[in-house]
């Protein structure tokens, strides 16, 4: 669904080239290597992640990755080189627009089915890149702590992080916590500058995308339909559709819920009566089926996206925390401006 690669988009591209991706990047007064070997000047370093102080005396060598929108932030900074190979299922989205697509080529598939421990034990990880239900749940005995046993880092994903209150997620924003990782990313790897050429980048992409939302008057209400019948399954405030939504001038209608994904009742949505409904497009459960389902499911005969069939669809790695974010923005506020006219 993101259109074509726009201008920062390219920016973005050509910096990548310039710095090389995943290449060594040596330092001209020591003539040791940098992001690549691990071995760069500014070690040890710190980040914060989801609230705990991590420091690193080197950059992980042999990372493993869950899902797609986390494999393609390593992709994004060129990082490819560390690791030892990524978990997801096949379903990637649209491929034509992302610069870094040439990272599925460099990168082992290590599994379409679940991330579990014996498989990044068998991979020799370092580090998994995961989140609380991005691949990190205590039901299934695959946590930061199990992996810290057996002597494996571990780095949450930021859209991930439990916020206090059970295990509802989410503890900044949803773009913000994209910033954040590809910063402590770039600190952890090496690659500052190449975190720093991204975000500004994504911020110009995004910035386009709100002054043009901004010249078309009112915003329409907007629902993010993941799945779910008897109950649908959307973003709150702390995933990624709703910097999505709101950015791209539409109202999140589901803006008051104070997590990341979370399920709802079907009567909320029919009062706040939303006026599109952008569909997360992944799993057996293809898009089409769920356009048909909300089109012919009688509750929602009379809110205004159904009557009017205005119904936008998303891919899955769009809407969750991805480098594709900023894109989809541009992509949605293009279908809001249309849908408004």
């Amino acid at each position: 669904m993101p259109n074509p690669l726009r201008p920062a988009a390219l920016v973005l591209a050509a910096a990548l080239a310039l710095t090389g991706c995943g290449a060594d990047i040596t330092s001209e007064a020591d003539g040791r290597t940098g992001a690549a070997s691990g071995a760069g000047r500014h070690y040890p370093v710190t980040v914060e992640n989801c609230g705990e102080k991590k420091t690193y005396d080197r950059a992980p060598q042999r990372v493993v990755t869950n899902d797609t929108g986390i494999t393609e932030i390593m992709f994004a900074l060129g990082l490819e080189d560390h690791m030892a190979g990524y978990v997801m299922p096949d379903d990637k989205g649209d491929m034509t627009s992302v610069p870094w697509k040439d990272g599925y080529k460099k990168t082992k598939w290590l599994s379409k089915e679940r991330i579990n421990k014996e498989l990044v034990l068998d991979a020799r990880a370092d580090l998994v890149f995961a989140g609380w239900n991005y691949g990190f749940n205590e039901g299934e005995g695959f946590t930061p702590a199990d992996l810290e046993r057996v002597g494996i880092d571990s780095y949450l994903l930021s859209e991930s992080c439990r916020n206090g209150q059970g295990k509802a997620r989410g503890v900044m924003p949803p773009l913000e916590a994209l910033y954040t990782d590809l910063r402590n990313l770039g600190k952890i790897f090496d690659v500052e500058d190449r975190a720093d050429t991204l975000i500004t980048s994504f911020r110009e992409e995004v910035a386009d995308a709100r002054a043009k939302a901004a010249e078309g008057g009112d915003r329409l209400r907007v629902f993010l339909y993941d799945d779910g019948k008897d109950k649908p399954l959307t973003s709150g405030a702390y995933a990624g559709p709703h910097d999505i939504i709101t950015k791209a001038g539409g109202d999140h209608i589901m803006k008051d819920l104070k997590d990341s994904w979370t399920t709802v009742g079907w009567e909320t949505v029919v009062d706040r009566d939303p006026e599109v409904i952008v569909i997360n497009n992944y799993g057996d459960t293809g898009a089409d089926e769920k356009r048909r389902f909300l089109k012919s499911y009688k509750p929602l005969a009379g809110v205004s996206a159904i009557v009017h069939d205005r119904i936008v669809v998303l891919d899955y790695v769009d809407l969750v925390e991805s480098p594709r974010n900023p894109a989809a923005i541009s992509s949605l506020a293009e279908d809001l401006r249309k849908f408004a006219r």
